[in-house]
């Protein structure tokens, strides 16, 4: 094992490196508003480095006309089935309808209706109500909900649908034409942040090649994502990043289709929660990088960071885009020129190459991964039996 895979205790003896966590050395764009401390806590816990950029923010409605008008519509006329899709919009519902004096009345209503809960948490919100559902998924999935729907026949059926703030692309549009009435019931909606400044740093990310994946939990975000790197002229930048470097997870396929549609391929979890959605990173983002067999060690190059014999280095971004130019033609010689070129503004001095390498072998702890070849640049020290067509372009 090498020295570098060990440090010195308080009392000189030798420790062993921390063990390297799937995400050390990544950044991770998160574009959630609900539950978006969560999901940075689960990256975070994992090694990521997280920028938060909430795309929207959700606004309560228990004083919208449009909610109130839909509440007394269904009061008076009974639907046939209640579709509850989150817990946070169902209580609100009901809070909303107390605030108007018609909380027990709407209960009444509900108790005499088909309810139908997509998943455990708004079952619990229904059960808090005094009401009993139905029936609820196992897969938390409203496809589930609609091939049950399909399967009963829902011609002449009047169905509510508490809306939870992004569309249902086919589910409306299926039981309407199989013959339903389907009502609305708008609890609360997306608008767009009070403060715009964190995604416009995170576009920045994305187009720069700072963050190595964005994450999307609601379609209405990936839309406000698109929406303001168009107002800012940037939207062809940041669909190629979205396209080529940067990595985009959706939590499922309804949250994918904005970025779908802009021809943007997207990632997504087999089952559609925030678990497994960081489990699918911990997979992608290491397994996107190729290990370099270096002066007898082995080398990963990830996003703010290297690992060197299963060690995490910091690297500054200096240092990561001189790394990262060497790494694409690994063992070949990069002039000093071509290596002043990719440091961001560094100037015409080729002295300022030289400063960036020094500071790049001190914090990679093994000089020797780069040799300096006289009067040429500097090379990766590719060891000889490596097969350097395999990492060509890298």
């Amino acid at each position: 094992m090498h020295d570098q895979q060990h440090k010195q205790g308080e009392q000189g003896r030798t420790e062993p490196e921390p063990e390297v966590r799937p995400l050390d050395g990544f950044t991770v764009g998160v574009t959630a508003a609900r539950r978006a401390e969560e999901l940075g806590a689960l990256l975070e816990r994992r090694g990521a480095q997280v920028l938060h950029a909430p795309a929207l923010r959700i606004v309560p409605l228990p004083d919208d006309a449009e909610l109130l008008a839909t509440t007394r519509d269904l009061i008076d006329d009974a639907p046939d089935v209640v579709v509850a899709t989150t817990a946070i919009g169902f209580r609100g519902w009901i809070e909303a309808a107390e605030g108007w004096g018609l909380g027990e009345v709407l209960l009444h209503r509900l108790a005499g209706v088909e309810l139908l809960a997509r998943g455990p948490k708004v079952r619990g919100a229904i059960r808090a109500a005094g009401l009993t559902e139905k029936w609820s998924p196992a897969s938390e999935s409203m496809a589930e909900v609609l091939d049950r729907l399909l399967a009963e026949g829902v011609d002449g059926r009047r169905i509510a649908v508490q809306l939870h703030g992004e569309p249902l692309p086919g589910f409306v549009e299926a039981l309407r034409a199989g013959g339903a009435e389907v009502v609305g019931v708008p609890v609360y909606r997306w608008m767009p942040p009070e403060d715009i400044g964190p995604v416009d740093r995170l576009l920045d990310a994305v187009v720069s090649g700072a963050v190595d994946a964005v994450t999307f939990t609601s379609a209405p975000a990936a839309a406000s994502l698109l929406n303001r790197a168009a107002e800012r002229g940037i939207q062809p930048e940041v669909l190629t990043a979205l396209r080529q470097g940067v990595l985009p997870v959706c939590v499922g396929p309804v949250t994918a289709l904005p970025l779908e549609a802009a021809d943007v391929a997207t990632l997504q979890p087999e089952r559609f929660r925030l678990g497994p959605l960081v489990q699918l990173l911990c997979r992608e983002l290491p397994g996107r990088v190729r290990p370099l067999p270096v002066a007898g060690r082995r080398l990963e190059i990830r996003g703010r960071a290297a690992v060197v014999d299963g060690a995490l280095r910091p690297v500054p971004p200096a240092g990561m885009a001189l790394l990262r130019a060497l790494a694409r033609r690994p063992g070949w010689v990069v002039s000093r020129a071509e290596l002043l070129r990719t440091l961001p503004g560094a100037g015409r001095d080729e002295h300022a190459v030289e400063t960036a390498m020094a500071r790049l072998r001190v914090a990679l702890g093994a000089p020797k991964l780069i040799q300096t070849v006289v009067k040429r640049g500097y090379r990766l020290s590719l060891d000889p039996h490596a097969d350097t067509d395999k990492y060509d372009g890298a």
